[in-house]
């Protein structure tokens, strides 16, 4: 059985991820990572900024919203990305449609539970091809111009606890239309605003991409996501596989078996899998520093962190497991970062990295700064971390 150290580990996506080595725009870095993560807007930009030497905000957003090689959908673990237009069928055909058929079952019950119609599939059946139909007439449309033409959609949930007590409510505008989302029948277009917004405009998907998405088969759709991840994060645990794709076990492990993947040792990390073409050692890496951003996806790659992570689980990551704004060295977690309202980035480092390295992270804190100029960012999902060091 083939033996990776965690050394060999850091060092592989320290490469793959472009971290030690950049990337040469921002298609290579979402292909690189399989998606970026975008719940938070800002998150993909940050990531890519990471990674690519004199990155502009307009770059993005061209492939983004021209050229539309890069989609905005959701996918593993009912969480939006940023993926490359090449691998949004697999997303949605491994992914997405089941999400989507669960979420269905989820909105009935909200909305007969909320007050908002005795028979929640009906509802759906009425209004959401309506409101599809809205949506395409308009070819892009924010959701306050769609409840202005469909009253349906005005209605508000109501949310209660098991004692009864009312806890809040919810516009069924934005419902009806993550729905549709998650059921691809829309997709999320260009924001309100700058980068750092999340109102994002709704247009439908067939108009957005240029056609109807192809149909792939379930089993080698997770099949190629599968591949995706084991280049682009393997070596791994299969427990890490079944936490980033969200999927049932009995799906990753036929997908596993689909590619040939092959077990490996991880030492005190125990038995792990990688793609049976990727087993050599691997150059070594130039040394390197890193701010990343809360949700990148290399933080997120793995559910199993202590051979990056070390320690700083509970400091660096809130209570549902979003990763805040990191500070890396070499591979590793030894800090974490923010912005303060005044627009001051600010770092705090919890593992001693050594004169050089606090130079080069002092140097890329200056960068940063001045990339985001007058911008300032507040991430969607905060850290302790993060909020001890911009309360």
């Amino acid at each position: 059985m083939k033996k990776f150290s965690r050394e060999q580990r850091r060092a592989r996506f320290a490469l793959r991820h472009h971290l030690a080595e950049p990337a040469s725009s921002p298609t290579q870095v979402v292909n690189s990572l399989v998606g970026l993560h975008s719940s938070d807007p800002v998150t993909v930009f940050l990531s890519v900024w990471a990674r690519v030497p004199g990155f502009e905000v307009l770059e993005l957003e061209k492939l983004l919203y021209e050229d539309r090689a890069l989609v905005r959908h959701w996918g593993m673990r009912r969480t939006l990305w940023v993926v490359d237009r090449r691998l949004l069928p697999d997303l949605i055909a491994s992914s997405t449609r089941s999400i989507g058929e669960r979420e269905r079952k989820r909105t009935a019950r909200l909305i007969e539970n909320g007050g908002v119609a005795d028979d929640g599939e009906g509802w759906m059946r009425e209004v959401l091809p309506k409101t599809l139909e809205a949506i395409r007439s308009h070819g892009e449309v924010f959701t306050r111009h769609l409840t202005s033409e469909i009253p349906e959609l005005t209605e508000r949930i109501t949310f209660t606890n098991r004692a009864g007590k009312v806890m809040g409510t919810s516009g069924m505008g934005s419902r009806a239309l993550v729905q549709l989302g998650m059921e691809s029948k829309v997709v999320r277009a260009r924001p309100a605003g700058s980068w750092v917004s999340g109102q994002y405009s709704w247009a439908a998907m067939e108009s957005w991409i240029g056609g109807p998405i192809e149909d792939t088969p379930i089993e080698a759709a997770s099949a190629n996501i599968v591949e995706e991840w084991l280049r682009a994060f393997g070596p791994g645990t299969e427990a890490d596989l079944k936490w980033w794709t969200g999927w049932p076990l009995l799906q990753v492990r036929r997908a596993l078996a689909d590619v040939g993947a092959v077990e490996v040792d991880l030492g005190d990390d125990g038995v792990g899998i990688a793609h049976r073409e990727d087993l050599d050692d691997g150059p070594e890496p130039a040394r390197w520093v890193a701010l990343l951003p809360s949700l990148d996806s290399t933080t997120m790659g793995w559910k199993e962190r202590a051979w990056y992570l070390g320690e700083h689980h509970r400091t660096l990551f809130d209570r549902n497991g979003n990763a805040g704004p990191t500070v890396w060295v070499d591979g590793r977690v030894v800090g974490g970062w923010a912005q303060r309202k005044d627009g001051e980035i600010v770092y705090e480092l919890l593992d001693d990295v050594g004169r050089e390295a606090e130079a080069a992270i002092e140097a890329r804190r200056q960068e940063l700064a001045g990339w985001l100029g007058d911008v300032t960012i507040t991430p969607r999902f905060r850290s302790p971390h993060d909020r001890a060091l911009a309360p």
